[in-house]
């Protein structure tokens, strides 16, 4: 290694710092899906009206990180990652005490505008930490998104229906917030902050380009097939397939640990696949998941397929957000993670409302044919990668 002895332990106290960022933001998600159906009965709400408040989260999700990447270039990823992991882990708190639908949207609103400000500045901090390292981090960082998703929903199903919504969120809130203001303390400078500070106090705007577009598409696809799972996963196993309780959980949590394992050991199958088989292969499987689970209706088989669809989405928006931030820098990740947000956050809500027409079992093939579209659009949007940095290997 070329960099002074000082640098490694402080990179590696960065790593595992964005890890537990990582971690509590996944925790995050997990909390609030699990409780979801709580929430649901407690306000007496439709399908369409769960959609209505699920779409105020994405909203707000894309109204703060359009803006995100010009903060990161200003204050840095690391300052910006640290203020809004506390923030965010506090908000979760509001959707579980809103006393009517008018409160719970504008609570998942908030929640979601901290939320993607969250993300896209984690990533930017986990690109930094990468290239401090020389080595590749970014799947291993968002299997630990995974992990604390797994972790939450074990919580979840073990609290689901023996405690207060309140009680649950309270407990996870406190946990996570300290975690966050402990670990924001050990996070790195982007490179670019010390040397050329004038530069980041005007952040010029960057336009789209067609690598970014096509980039942001196959993100929105994968996070569209990822967000409905993470929010339709429980109720499909408790109205769909009428199981019970804590237990409408087992999809939710088969889905998390597969895409835990997947993302935990992605940088060896990027490795040894390359970036764009990777993803395609990825989003095959998935199809096939998702087929599996919405055509057998029965809970065992269910399962398998969720967690198929878990494993196959694991290493997709990892593999986007390093490419991403390698090939088109910080304002890359902000556009691609903008695009993709839309499906993660948009694409549930979307199901909400086809549900109330055809059923949650139809609306979820939404989903399926997102995951399809990846392998059809894959080839196009890695040969624009390499057209524009040639010198990067995205699908060796």
């Amino acid at each position: 290694m070329t960099q002074p002895s000082s640098t490694p332990p402080a990179a590696e106290a960065a790593r595992r710092a964005v890890s537990a960022i990582f971690m509590v933001n996944g925790a995050l998600f997990a909390t609030w899906g699990v409780n979801i159906p709580g929430v649901r009965d407690a306000l007496n709400l439709s399908a369409a009206q769960i959609g209505t408040a699920l779409l105020a989260v994405g909203l707000g999700s894309i109204c703060t990180m359009p803006f995100t990447g010009g903060w990161t270039a200003r204050y840095g990823s690391h300052r910006v990652t640290w203020v809004v992991t506390v923030a965010c882990m506090l908000s979760l708190l509001l959707p579980f005490v809103a006393p009517n639908l008018f409160a719970l949207v504008a609570a998942l609103a908030l929640l979601g505008a901290l939320n993607g400000c969250m993300d896209v500045a984690m990533n930017a901090q986990g690109v930094t930490v990468e290239q401090r390292l020389a080595r590749p981090i970014m799947s291993r960082l968002h299997a630990y998104f995974s992990l604390g998703g797994l972790l939450g929903a074990g919580l979840g199903t073990l609290l689901v229906g023996r405690v207060p919504l309140t009680t649950h969120a309270g407990l996870v809130v406190g946990v996570t917030a300290l975690v966050g203001l402990v670990a924001g303390r050990f996070l790195l400078p982007d490179q670019t902050q010390a040397p050329a500070p004038q530069s980041a106090q005007a952040p010029r705007r960057v336009p789209l380009s067609a690598a970014a577009a096509l980039l942001g598409v196959l993100c929105f696809l994968g996070m569209l097939a990822e967000g409905a799972n993470y929010d339709w996963a429980a109720l499909y196993f408790r109205d769909v397939l009428s199981v019970p309780g804590g237990q409408s959980g087992v999809g939710y949590a088969a889905f998390v640990a597969a895409m835990t394992l997947g993302r935990w050991f992605g940088d060896r199958a990027r490795t040894r696949l390359g970036d764009e088989r990777t993803v395609r292969g990825g989003a095959l499987l998935t199809a096939a998941g998702l087929a599996l689970a919405l055509l057998a209706r029965e809970p065992l088989l269910a399962t398998v397929g969720f967690a198929l669809s878990g494993l196959g989405l694991s290493n997709v928006v990892p593999v986007m957000y390093g490419v991403a931030g390698h090939a088109l820098a910080g304002r890359g990740i902000a556009q691609v993670a903008t695009l993709g947000y839309g499906g993660f956050l948009l694409g549930p809500p979307a199901i909400g409302f086809i549900a109330e027409e055809v059923g949650l079992g139809a609306a979820l093939g939404l989903a399926l044919a997102g995951a399809a579209l990846i392998a059809v659009l894959g080839g196009a949007a890695f040969q624009l990668i390499r057209a524009s940095t040639p010198e990067r290997q995205t699908a060796a």
